[in-house]
Protein backbone atom coordinates (compact mmCIF):
# COMPACT_ATOMS: atom_id res chain seq x y z
CA UNK A 1 0.00 0.00 0.00
CA UNK A 2 1.24 3.73 -0.81
CA UNK A 3 0.02 6.84 1.06
CA UNK A 4 0.50 10.29 0.34
CA UNK A 5 -0.47 12.49 2.74
CA UNK A 6 -1.52 15.81 3.17
CA UNK A 7 -2.23 17.80 6.71
CA UNK A 8 -4.82 20.40 5.11
CA UNK A 9 -6.41 23.81 5.78
CA UNK A 10 -9.21 23.03 3.34
CA UNK A 11 -10.12 20.32 0.67
CA UNK A 12 -12.59 20.52 -1.69
CA UNK A 13 -13.36 17.61 -4.11
CA UNK A 14 -15.82 17.26 -7.24
CA UNK A 15 -16.60 14.00 -9.02
CA UNK A 16 -15.93 14.53 -12.94
CA UNK A 17 -15.82 11.39 -14.84
CA UNK A 18 -16.47 7.31 -13.99
CA UNK A 19 -13.11 5.14 -13.89
CA UNK A 20 -15.15 2.38 -13.46
CA UNK A 21 -18.24 1.60 -15.43
CA UNK A 22 -19.54 -0.37 -13.26
CA UNK A 23 -19.64 2.51 -10.28
CA UNK A 24 -23.47 3.83 -9.70
CA UNK A 25 -23.82 7.57 -11.52
CA UNK A 26 -22.93 9.77 -9.22
CA UNK A 27 -22.51 14.00 -8.50
CA UNK A 28 -21.05 14.51 -5.56
CA UNK A 29 -18.98 17.67 -4.00
CA UNK A 30 -17.89 17.84 -0.45
CA UNK A 31 -15.44 20.22 1.59
CA UNK A 32 -13.47 19.95 4.76
CA UNK A 33 -11.30 22.27 6.69
CA UNK A 34 -8.64 21.32 9.07
CA UNK A 35 -8.09 17.45 7.70
CA UNK A 36 -5.52 15.18 7.03
CA UNK A 37 -6.15 13.89 3.09
CA UNK A 38 -4.78 10.70 2.10
CA UNK A 39 -4.33 9.41 -1.57
CA UNK A 40 -4.74 5.90 -1.44
CA UNK A 41 -3.16 3.59 -3.32
CA UNK A 42 -4.13 -0.62 -2.50
CA UNK A 43 -1.61 -2.66 -4.36
CA UNK A 44 -1.51 -6.17 -5.44
CA UNK A 45 1.00 -7.21 -3.11
CA UNK A 46 -1.27 -6.40 -0.31
CA UNK A 47 -3.90 -9.32 -1.44
CA UNK A 48 -2.85 -12.30 0.61
CA UNK A 49 -5.32 -12.20 3.44
CA UNK A 50 -2.93 -13.19 6.06
CA UNK A 51 -0.85 -9.90 4.56
CA UNK A 52 -4.10 -7.78 4.90
CA UNK A 53 -4.51 -7.20 8.79
CA UNK A 54 -0.94 -6.02 8.75
CA UNK A 55 -1.03 -3.15 5.89
CA UNK A 56 -4.74 -2.08 7.69
CA UNK A 57 -3.31 -1.98 11.01
CA UNK A 58 -0.11 -0.11 9.80
CA UNK A 59 -2.14 1.97 7.29
CA UNK A 60 -4.59 2.87 10.32
CA UNK A 61 -1.76 3.71 13.11
CA UNK A 62 0.18 6.27 9.82
CA UNK A 63 -3.13 7.96 9.57
CA UNK A 64 -4.13 8.54 13.35
CA UNK A 65 -0.13 9.60 13.75
CA UNK A 66 0.05 11.99 11.33
CA UNK A 67 -3.50 13.96 12.19
CA UNK A 68 -2.40 14.01 15.97
CA UNK A 69 0.69 15.26 15.30
CA UNK A 70 -1.91 18.93 14.32
CA UNK A 71 -4.55 17.45 16.81
CA UNK A 72 -6.88 17.37 12.87
CA UNK A 73 -9.87 15.24 13.49
CA UNK A 74 -10.94 15.00 9.91
CA UNK A 75 -10.19 12.64 7.40
CA UNK A 76 -10.38 12.22 3.61
CA UNK A 77 -9.52 8.95 1.94
CA UNK A 78 -9.46 9.09 -1.88
CA UNK A 79 -8.54 6.01 -4.26
CA UNK A 80 -5.63 7.21 -6.44
CA UNK A 81 -4.06 4.83 -8.10
CA UNK A 82 -1.28 6.84 -9.68
CA UNK A 83 1.51 6.31 -6.82
CA UNK A 84 3.44 3.52 -8.98
CA UNK A 85 3.86 -0.15 -8.21
CA UNK A 86 1.06 -2.92 -9.33
CA UNK A 87 -2.33 -1.90 -8.41
CA UNK A 88 -4.70 -3.97 -6.64
CA UNK A 89 -8.18 -4.99 -8.24
CA UNK A 90 -10.93 -2.46 -7.46
CA UNK A 91 -12.68 -5.16 -5.79
CA UNK A 92 -10.42 -5.60 -3.39
CA UNK A 93 -9.00 -2.29 -3.26
CA UNK A 94 -12.50 -0.65 -2.37
CA UNK A 95 -13.39 -3.03 0.46
CA UNK A 96 -9.85 -2.16 1.71
CA UNK A 97 -10.28 1.56 2.28
CA UNK A 98 -13.83 1.63 3.29
CA UNK A 99 -12.00 -0.55 6.67
CA UNK A 100 -9.49 1.70 7.18
CA UNK A 101 -12.21 4.25 7.27
CA UNK A 102 -14.54 2.56 9.83
CA UNK A 103 -11.39 1.96 12.02
CA UNK A 104 -10.31 5.67 11.93
CA UNK A 105 -14.40 6.33 12.71
CA UNK A 106 -14.43 3.63 15.68
CA UNK A 107 -11.70 5.78 17.14
CA UNK A 108 -13.40 8.74 16.82
CA UNK A 109 -12.20 10.80 13.91
CA UNK A 110 -14.78 12.24 10.91
CA UNK A 111 -13.73 10.01 8.09
CA UNK A 112 -15.01 10.89 4.62
CA UNK A 113 -14.64 8.36 1.49
CA UNK A 114 -14.23 10.50 -1.78
CA UNK A 115 -16.61 8.33 -4.22
CA UNK A 116 -14.54 5.04 -5.36
CA UNK A 117 -14.35 4.75 -9.70
CA UNK A 118 -14.48 8.50 -10.07
CA UNK A 119 -12.11 11.07 -11.31
CA UNK A 120 -12.76 14.12 -8.90
CA UNK A 121 -11.42 17.80 -9.07
CA UNK A 122 -9.52 18.87 -6.21
CA UNK A 123 -8.84 22.16 -4.40
CA UNK A 124 -6.13 21.70 -1.79
CA UNK A 125 -4.75 24.04 0.62
CA UNK A 126 -1.70 22.18 2.44
CA UNK A 127 0.31 23.42 5.10
CA UNK A 128 3.89 24.39 5.10
CA UNK A 129 5.58 22.41 7.11
CA UNK A 130 7.63 19.24 6.11
CA UNK A 131 5.54 17.11 7.82
CA UNK A 132 2.56 18.40 6.24
CA UNK A 133 3.46 16.04 3.31
CA UNK A 134 4.50 12.59 3.75
CA UNK A 135 4.71 9.93 1.68
CA UNK A 136 4.29 6.29 3.48
CA UNK A 137 4.99 2.74 1.48
CA UNK A 138 3.46 0.02 3.69
CA UNK A 139 4.48 -3.71 3.45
Amino acid sequence: MRLLCFQAKRFRWKTHSKTLPEVPDLEAEEEITDGVVIFVQAEAADTPEQHLDSIRRKAVKHIKWLANKRDLRNIVLHSFTHLGGDTADPGFAEPLIQSIGDRLNQSGYHVRITPFGYFCEWDLSVYGESLAKVWKEIH
